[in-house]
């Protein structure tokens, strides 16, 4: 059954409460504000409170849903630690879910964000396709704190070996491993995160090829830990492996809480496909807020 139409009334956050959408994909779980008819603008300060899984709602990424001119919609992301990220595949997937609710006729959306414009569609049986970005390479677009080879970053961590690095909207650094149940994954991406490597902090991913079709993955998130499943690390583990010859034009990327539908030809956006799923509606409180 559709869901409530997402438009909300407008408010002021230090003086009512806020509505707010419990969404995840796989796992990784977000809280979707709109902002569409008021402005939404929390501060670091709020966004800890709310994501703080004890006293707030807890969430590893809150979206602003926000009018766009030559967009349907455009969306702005947040960490839980109150710092904001570029790209979100899995919450690009949940609104992209909200908004076609809205509009059952609409056969495409194009979602703005920082990274660009994404394009966004039904893909059947409860699945949602977007068309990420497209990678980036370059050493200081990813960003990286020296110029090199980007296939192979002349970092090396713990045995690890050198990752390939690039850009998704956010940064992201992709070690490839022949074991991941041996990669303490906790640890190392919370030091590979900050290392001096990443001047913007970055997406440290952890993949082991099954074969040419099927990608085992953990990702420690920038600003998040490690989570149940990342969207755009998973197309960053995707585009790694296909640019290093080990997988064909499409692949299924399996994280912990579940599998994606990875596909890219070698060049433009990477498409993207999995559930979004509508968990519970609430509102947060003056008290939470701050207010």
């Amino acid at each position: 059954m559709p869901v409530a139409p997402l438009g909300l009334p407008g408010y002021a956050a230090r003086m009512q409460p806020l509505p707010f959408r419990k969404m995840h994909g796989l796992g990784n779980d977000f809280v979707v504000v709109d902002g569409r008819r008021s402005a939404v603008d929390l501060t670091p300060e709020q966004l800890r409170r709310i994501g703080d899984r004890h006293r707030g709602v807890g969430f590893d990424q809150l979206v602003v849903v926000e009018a766009a001119e030559g967009a349907d919609a455009r969306m702005r992301f947040f960490n839980s630690d109150g710092s904001g990220a570029g790209a979100c595949g899995n919450a690009t997937r949940c609104v992209a879910r909200l908004l076609l609710e809205e509009r059952p006729d609409a056969s495409e959306l194009r979602l703005a964000t920082d990274g660009g414009v994404l394009r966004a569609r039904r893909a059947g049986a409860g699945l949602y396709t977007v068309d990420m970005a497209p990678p980036r390479w370059r050493w200081d677009e990813v960003p990286l704190a020296q110029a090199c080879d980007t296939a192979l970053v002349p970092l090396e961590f713990d045995g690890l070996g050198r990752p390939t690095a690039l850009s998704m909207g956010n940064p992201h650094a992709v070690f490839f491993v022949p074991d991941l149940d041996a990669v303490d994954v906790p640890r190392l991406g919370a030091e590979l995160e900050r290392h001096p490597m990443f001047p913007e902090r970055a997406n440290i991913g952890f993949a082991q090829v099954l074969s040419p079709e099927r990608i085992r993955l953990r990702v420690f998130e920038r600003g998040a830990g490690l989570t149940l499943a990342c969207g755009s690390g998973a197309c960053a583990a995707m585009v790694a492996a296909r640019r290093r010859g080990l997988v064909g034009d499409a692949a299924v990327l399996i994280l912990d809480g579940g599998e994606l539908l990875i596909a890219w030809p070698g060049e433009g956006p990477v498409a993207m496909t999995g559930p979004a799923a509508h968990v519970f509606e609430g509102e947060l409180s003056t008290e939470l807020l701050g207010g």
